[in-house]
C-alpha cells in the first residue's frame, strides 16, 4: 500500500533564501506550508558554500525584520551609509566623472535608515533556518520535486524519494534550473553574458565607513562592498578567459592584480575566504504563473549583478505573492486559486521584468570601452551628481522603497 500523501495549504519547492522567507511569512499568517529542498540546511550553512554576499535594499531588510529575523542578522549586517559609483580603466585609476549616494539626503539622522545592507548569504541562511525552526516550519530535505499534477481540487507533488504532497498551490523556489518551470512548458528568454564574476572577501587596514564602490571597468563592474569587521566582499566581473586565468592565480598573485584595481585607500588588504566564480547570464520567464503553480525569484527572473537587485528583486515577488495568498485566505478562497494567480502575476512581472531589462541595458552600456560612449556615460554620472531630485530618485528605487509596495515592504507583518 503506497504512503498516503502530506496535505497541506502551500508546497514550496526550494528552501533557499527567497523559500524559506516565503515559508515563513505564509506560516506566521496561519497558511500551512511545507517546504522541500534538495539540500540539508547544514550544508547550506557551511563557509564554503557561497562566497556571495547582497545588498540588502533596506524594504527586503524591514521584511526580515517584521518576520522576526532581526536580531540574529543585525549584528552581521552592514549599513552602506554611502555609494560611489566612477568610471574607469585598471592602473590608471577612476575617472574624474562620478555619482554619489549618500543616505543622508534621504534621512539626515545619524541613526536613521541606510541606503541598505551587506549581508553574507551564509549569515542570512542561518537566521532563516533559525527562524524556521522556532516556527516549526515544516521542512522536508533532501527532498526534490520530480513531477507534479494540478487538477479541480489542488496540485500534487511527487518527490523523489517517492513520497506525495497534496497542497492547494505549488511555488517553485528552485532558481534559474526550475524543473517545475520547465514541466509547465513555460518558456525563458534570456542570453549569457560574456562574463564571469569573481567573488571573494578582503580584510583592510583601515576603516570603509559604509561606503561601496562601483568601477565600471571596459570588461564589466568592479564592486567593492562593505561587510562588517573592516572586510569588503569584492564583485570583480571578467571575460571568462580572464577569470579563469584569476581564478588559478596564487594568492599572492591575485592579491597583487586586485591591488591594481582596489586601490590603497583601505590600506594594506588580505585574503578572508576563498574566491569564487559565477558564470552572468538574463533570463526571464515569459509568465510566472500556471495552474496551481506560481514562480519566484531566480526561478522567474534571473538578473545580471550590475546593481545589487536580483535577491531584492525576489524579496518583492514572495511579499507580493504571501499578500496575496493570506488576503484570499480571509474572503475563503485557496491559496491556489486563479484570482490568486492573476493578482500575483499582474503586480509582480511588469516590475520584474523592467528591472530585469534596466540592469541589462546599464550593463550594455557601461561595461565596454567605446571612447563617445565613454564620454557620454561619465557626463550622464556628473549630471545626475548635480540634481539632487535625480539622485534621491535613484536612491528611492534602489533601495526598494517606491511603486506599489506590499505590507511585508513597509515593514508590516501579515495576519488573518
Amino acid at each position: 500500500m503506497s504512503e498516503a500523501p502530506i496535505n497541506t495549504e502551500v508546497v514550496i519547492a526550494g528552501g533557499g533564501m527567497a523559500g524559506l522567507t516565503l515559508g515563513l511569512a505564509l506560516s506566521q499568517a496561519g497558511v500551512d506550508v511545507v517546504v522541500a529542498d534538495t539540500e540539508i540546511p547544514a550544508t547550506q550553512l557551511a563557509p564554503t558554500y557561497d562566497g556571495r554576499a547582497c545588498a540588502i535594499a533596506y524594504a527586503s531588510f524591514r521584511m526580515w525584520e517584521a518576520l522576526g529575523l532581526g536580531p540574529t542578522l543585525q549584528p552581521h549586517a552592514q549599513r552602506i551609509e554611502k555609494i560611489l559609483v566612477t568610471d574607469g580603466r585598471a592602473r590608471t585609476g577612476p575617472s574624474l566623472l562620478s555619482l554619489a549616494f549618500d543616505r543622508r539626503e534621504l534621512d539626515a539622522r545619524p541613526d536613521g535608515e541606510a541606503l541598505g545592507y551587506m549581508l553574507e548569504n551564509r549569515w542570512t541562511r542561518v537566521a532563516l533556518n533559525e527562524a524556521a525552526a522556532r516556527a516549526d516550519l515544516r521542512l522536508i530535505a533532501p527532498a526534490a520535486v520530480v513531477a507534479h499534477k494540478a487538477d479541480a481540487g489542488g496540485v500534487t507533488v511527487t518527490l523523489k524519494d517517492g513520497r506525495a504532497v497534496r497542497a492547494s498551490l505549488l511555488v517553485s523556489a528552485e532558481g534559474r534550473r526550475s524543473t517545475i518551470r520547465s514541466q509547465e512548458g513555460i518558456r525563458t528568454a534570456g542570453w549569457k553574458y560574456n562574463q564571469t564574476a569573481v567573488v571573494c572577501t578582503v580584510a583592510h587596514e583601515k576603516p570603509h565607513e559604509g561606503v561601496a564602490h562601483e568601477y565600471f571597468l571596459p570588461s564589466g563592474p568592479f564592486a567593492m562592498l562593505p561587510l562588517t569587521d573592516n572586510r569588503m566582499n569584492i564583485v570583480w566581473t571578467e571575460t571568462p578567459a580572464i577569470s579563469d586565468a584569476l581564478m588559478k592565480l596564487s594568492e599572492a598573485d591575485f592579491l597583487s592584480e586586485l591591488r591594481a584595481r582596489f586601490g590603497d585607500h583601505l590600506g594594506a588588504i588580505s585574503m578572508a575566504g576563498p574566491r569564487f566564480a559565477y558564470p552572468l547570464s538574463l533570463q526571464l520567464a515569459e509568465k510566472f504563473v500556471a495552474p496551481r503553480t506560481a514562480l519566484i525569484g531566480d526561478a522567474a527572473h534571473g538578473v545580471h549583478p550590475i546593481a545589487g537587485q536580483g535577491l531584492n528583486v525576489g524579496l518583492r515577488d514572495v511579499a507580493a505573492l504571501a499578500e496575496c495568498i493570506v488576503d484570499a485566505t480571509r474572503v475563503g478562497l485557496e491559496p491556489g486559486d486563479a484570482q490568486v494567480l492573476s493578482r500575483y502575476q499582474t503586480w509582480r512581472r511588469f516590475d520584474s521584468t523592467s528591472m530585469a531589462l534596466v540592469m541589462d541595458g546599464f550593463n550594455k552600456v557601461f561595461s565596454n570601452d567605446f571612447g563617445p560612449l565613454r564620454q557620454w556615460r561619465g557626463r550622464g554620472m556628473a549630471l545626475i551628481d548635480a540634481i539632487p531630485p535625480a539622485r534621491k530618485f535613484f536612491m528611492r528605487e534602489a533601495a526598494g522603497g517606491s511603486g506599489d509596495m506590499p505590507k511585508l515592504l513597509k515593514g508590516e507583518a501579515l495576519g488573518v
